[in-house]
C-alpha cells in the first residue's frame, strides 16, 4: 500500500491565484497509469494539496482559526468551492489517463476537535481499495467541534488513515528535489531529515501562502507517522521531472528520506 501526495506547488502555480498546471496533471496521470500497469497488485491512495486554489482563500477568511459569524461561514463555503475546483481537475485528469479514480473529499465525512482530526468515514474508502479503484483525497475544509471550522491538510488525512490502511511507503511529491536546508534561501538538499533538523531550525515553512505550515509541518507529520508505523518509508522528492513519480512508485530511492533518529 502506497500513499502518494501531489503537492500544491507541483500541480498549481502558487504565485497565481486559482491557476492549475494541466500539462503536469496530464503527465502525472500517465505516470501513475504506467506504474499500475507495470505492477497490477499496486494498491495506491492519492492525495493532493490545494496550492493556489484553497490556501489564499483560507488565509483571507481565516477558516483555519474557526468560524462563528455568517461572514465566517460564507468564507468557509468559498474556501470549499475553490478547493473543490482543483480537486475536480485532479480527479478528471486521472480519469482521462484511464485510471479508476474516485473522489473522497474529507469535508464530506471528517470532523475535527480543536484542529485535530477526530473522525472520518473509512468504510467507503476501504471498499473502493478492495474493488481496485483509485481513491483520491485532498486538503479540505472541515467542521470543528470547538472552533466551528478549520482546514485539514492532506498530511493530516494521511496521518488519520495510516493506522487503518498501514501503508508501506509515503511519497510526497512537490517541486523541490528534496528537503532543502534553510528553505527557501538554502540550496543544500538533505539526504535525510529527522527531528534534529526541525529543532535546529534547518527546515522552515513555505515561500508562498500555505495555511497548513509548509515543509516544516510536512516533516512533523511524517515523523509522527513513523511513531505509529516505524517501518514506513517516507520520501520527499520532486514530481516536476518527467518520470520521477513513476520511478518513485516503482520503488526507486529518490529525494529526501524522513527517518526517526
Amino acid at each position: 500500500m502506497i500513499f502518494l501526495k501531489l503537492g500544491g506547488s507541483l500541480i498549481t502555480d502558487k504565485a497565481r491565484p486559482e491557476t492549475s498546471r494541466p500539462e503536469v496533471l496530464a503527465r502525472i496521470g500517465a505516470e501513475i497509469a504506467a506504474a499500475r500497469q507495470a505492477d497490477l497488485g499496486l494498491r495506491l491512495l492519492v492525495g493532493h494539496g490545494s496550492g493556489s486554489f484553497g490556501h489564499p482563500a483560507a488565509s483571507r477568511y481565516g477558516t483555519y482559526r474557526g468560524a462563528s459569524t455568517p461572514d465566517d461561514w460564507l468564507g468557509f463555503a468559498v474556501v470549499w468551492q475553490v478547493a473543490n475546483q482543483l480537486h475536480r481537475l485532479v480527479v478528471d485528469s486521472l480519469r482521462q489517463a484511464g485510471l479508476p479514480a474516485m473522489s473522497f473529499p474529507p469535508s464530506a465525512s471528517a470532523v475535527t476537535e480543536d484542529g485535530a482530526l477526530s473522525v472520518m468515514s473509512m468504510e467507503p474508502l476501504v471498499r473502493a481499495l478492495e474493488a481496485g479503484l483509485l481513491p483520491v483525497v485532498a486538503g479540505d475544509v472541515a467542521f470543528d467541534r470547538r472552533r466551528g471550522s478549520t482546514i485539514i491538510s492532506t498530511e493530516r488525512v494521511f496521518s488519520y488513515l495510516a493506522p487503518f490502511l498501514r501503508p508501506t511507503r509515503l511519497l510526497l511529491a512537490g517541486i523541490e528535489p528534496g528537503v532543502l536546508a534553510d528553505y527557501p534561501a538554502g540550496k543544500e538538499i538533505l539526504p535525510w531529515v529527522g527531528l534534529s533538523h526541525l529543532t535546529a531550525g534547518k527546515i522552515t515553512g513555505a515561500a508562498t501562502t500555505d495555511v497548513t505550515g509548509g515543509m516544516a509541518e510536512k516533516v512533523r507529520h511524517a515523523l509522527s507517522l513513523l511513531e505509529v508505523l516505524p517501518d514506513l518509508e517516507i520520501r520527499i522528492f520532486s514530481g516536476a521531472a518527467p518520470g520521477a513519480i513513476r520511478r518513485a512508485l516503482a520503488g526507486e530511492a529518490i529525494g529526501t528520506l524522513v527517518r526517526a533518529e
